[in-house]
């Protein structure tokens, strides 16, 4: 049940827009991150791939290319420029905005690379860097990096492991199976002494997800509805850890239905399941404009359209 006090938040979702900009178009990007803090948004996000191979549409090209691209639903030829790069300039030009580092995937970087990276942006936008780890999901991509792509949930776990004793210590050691490295000097640390905020999400709660989430976690964003029982079990684990489970920030979203392969989807009808997540407790919700909109100049009107049809649903 969400708390009378919590306050309803929408991230937008600058990934995946390529309906409405070209796949060059970065500096539309970032403007678009400088309207969304100007309209009332609480936060954008950005996801990441380094490469893409066959396996990107092994399960069939999604119908309409303004849909969630999933595992195996997309054209390899996506553009998906570095999301870290790009936040670090949304961060330069916004000064409340939350920017959100969604599917950073540390397996096929080193952890005290991505950690540098990381510090960065938090300490360029003053805390305001949420990342959500994940291990994803080609093999290609793994292969194409020479990562072992079944030794990814071992690898991100020493990331997080490593990711906590540079933030923390000055000099840093970690001894792992995959990682080591003694007494090293990670300056500038992130802006907030503990890191930055991490979230994590998934297709299910399976343990190791459940796991990170105890330990580590900020935020939970699943992939899609939680299925029965999930969110109890969090909340049961975080108990038993001497967590607070309403600490947790949840994180929804919205998806639109579309009237064909090459329409947008009703804005009204897609908020419609807002009142049923606001009721889980999920108070910050995920919203992709180009599933609404063709034109990007349309994009401060939609935010603030977005905003009222949100607050008055759950108000």
């Amino acid at each position: 049940m969400t708390s009378q006090a919590s306050r309803l938040k929408l991230i937008l979702v600058l990934t995946e827009n390529w309906t409405m900009l070209p796949g060059t178009d970065l500096q539309g990007l970032v403007r678009m991150a400088r309207e969304a803090e100007d309209s009332g948004f609480d936060a954008v996000m950005l996801s990441e791939h380094v490469v893409l191979g066959p396996d990107a549409d092994a399960a069939g090209l999604m119908e309409n290319p303004r849909d969630w691209a999933y595992p195996g639903n997309q054209d390899p030829s996506t553009p998906w420029p570095s999301s870290l790069i790009l936040l670090g300039a949304m961060a330069a030009v916004t000064t409340r905005l939350r920017l959100v580092a969604g599917a950073v995937i540390p397996p096929l970087r080193h952890p005290l690379l991505l950690a540098k990276e990381l510090a960065t942006i938090d300490q360029l936008s003053q805390g305001r860097l949420i990342v959500i780890p994940t291990v994803s999901w080609s093999r290609d991509e793994y292969a194409a990096l020479g990562i072992p792509f079944g030794q990814r949930g071992s690898l991100l776990d020493e990331h997080l492991a490593a990711w906590e004793q540079v933030y923390a210590h000055t000099p840093a050691s970690f001894d792992g199976v995959h990682y080591r490295f003694r007494d090293v000097y990670l300056e500038p640390k992130a802006y907030r002494p503990s890191g930055p905020l991490l979230w994590f999400g998934g297709q299910r709660l399976h343990p190791a997800l459940l796991r990170r989430l105890v330990r580590y976690g900020d935020g939970f964003n699943p992939l899609g509805r939680p299925q029965a029982g999930e969110l109890q079990a969090l909340r049961a684990a975080m108990t038993a850890a001497n967590r607070n489970p309403d600490e947790m920030e949840m994180v929804g979203g919205i998806r639109g239905h579309f009237p064909s392969s090459d329409a947008v989807a009703d804005l009204g009808q897609a908020m419609e399941s807002l009142p049923e997540q606001w009721e889980q407790g999920f108070t910050t919700i995920c919203v992709k404009p180009s599933m609404f909109i063709n034109d990007p100049r349309e994009l401060p009107e939609f935010c603030r359209e977005a905003l009222r049809q949100a607050t008055s649903l759950i108000g």
